[in-house]
């Protein structure tokens, strides 16, 4: 198997305008060297500006090959339909025999997770989804569920409704916005039905779905486990990414979402057992340099990546295995 294809992960494009903030749900830990001992003091890592990407990732010391740079919990995660069943409704960990916790009709690997979802599941269980379940699977939509989950953290309490305006939102066509906005009103009328108070869901316009909708759609990360244990081999844990059907659900971060690509990326996301994201560098990264990671699988043809990620984010890209054609 190719390098190219080892370094498969998934990114988002970033904001070129607004300026830096550290929302309060932020969360990432320290980096740690090859034999996992851990780093004091903040990851190795700054967020800064470029002329051509917008926000950045740039080291702030020399980082070693294979080193973990830091980990970063998701913002909203959200389980595939058809995984409902199999992995945690919260961290996405498969759920492994009788080792679960149920709760009004849903499964925990932990009762941890548990005790975290009960806040929004308090909210979700008021309401009838089945009309918007079926809307999402007849479209093979993922992104509208998780705002469904969104808006049941921010009626809850445990976000704000502006928790994502800081992420670069995708260019949405016509079609797309048609239909967002049925999307919209199976959400809503899911809501009213319930009778949640009009101040509950004041933030839930077609404006507010529409925007979040978007940035959802170019920063959410597709989340494929690869299991395994932290002292694997990380390379061989992101070949068996590749090879297999990993996929579990889909995530946001805010972290992760600065780093720009690269089509022969210096660093890599990979999940280990839940939506708890790692971020290592693929080779040695000096201080000053920018890290980068691949937002599709990097085994692809030139033609093929310019393709997917003009349609899908926005850009072409101009690295140096793009300007070599490669």
């Amino acid at each position: 198997m190719s390098r190219f294809a080892l370094n498969r992960c998934y990114s988002r494009y970033l904001s070129r305008l607004k300026p830096l903030t550290t929302p309060p749900f932020f969360s990432s830990s320290a980096a740690s060297n090859r034999d996992g001992e851990y780093q004091t003091g903040p990851p190795p890592i700054r967020v800064g500006l470029t002329e051509s990407a917008g926000r950045a990732v740039f080291a702030t010391r020399r980082i070693g090959a294979g080193d973990l740079i830091h980990t970063a919990k998701p913002v909203v995660a959200y389980p595939s339909l058809l995984k409902l069943d199999s992995v945690c409704y919260l961290c996405l960990k498969k759920l492994m025999g009788s080792a679960k916790f149920e709760d009004r009709g849903v499964s925990y690997c932990s009762q941890e997770c548990q005790e975290k979802s009960k806040g929004f599941l308090d909210v979700e269980t008021r309401a009838d989804w089945s009309s918007f379940v079926d809307y999402c699977r007849t479209h093979n939509f993922k992104y509208p569920l998780m705002v469904k989950r969104l808006c049941c953290m921010i009626i809850s309490g445990v976000l704000p409704a502006d928790c994502l305006d800081i992420l670069q939102p995708a260019a949405l066509s016509s079609e797309m916005i048609s239909k967002i906005e049925d999307g919209y009103g199976l959400l809503w009328n899911a809501f009213r039905k319930a009778n949640f108070k009009d101040d509950d869901v004041s933030f839930l316009t077609k404006q507010w779905y529409t925007a979040i909708l978007a940035r959802i759609r170019i920063n959410a990360f597709r989340i494929d486990l690869v299991g395994g244990s932290c002292g694997e081999d990380l390379l061989s844990l992101a070949a068996a990414s590749v090879e297999g059907e990993g996929a579990v659900g889909h995530a946001v971060y805010m972290l992760p979402s600065f780093y720009n690509h690269d089509c022969d990326p210096n660093a890599h996301i990979i999940w280990l057992q839940n939506a708890d994201a790692r971020l290592n560098t693929l080779r040695d990264v000096e201080e000053g340099e920018e890290l980068r990671i691949c937002y599709i699988d990097a085994s692809m043809g030139y033609e093929a990546r310019q393709t997917i990620l003009s349609q899908g984010f926005g850009f072409l890209c101009n690295c140096l295995r793009c300007q070599s054609a490669d």
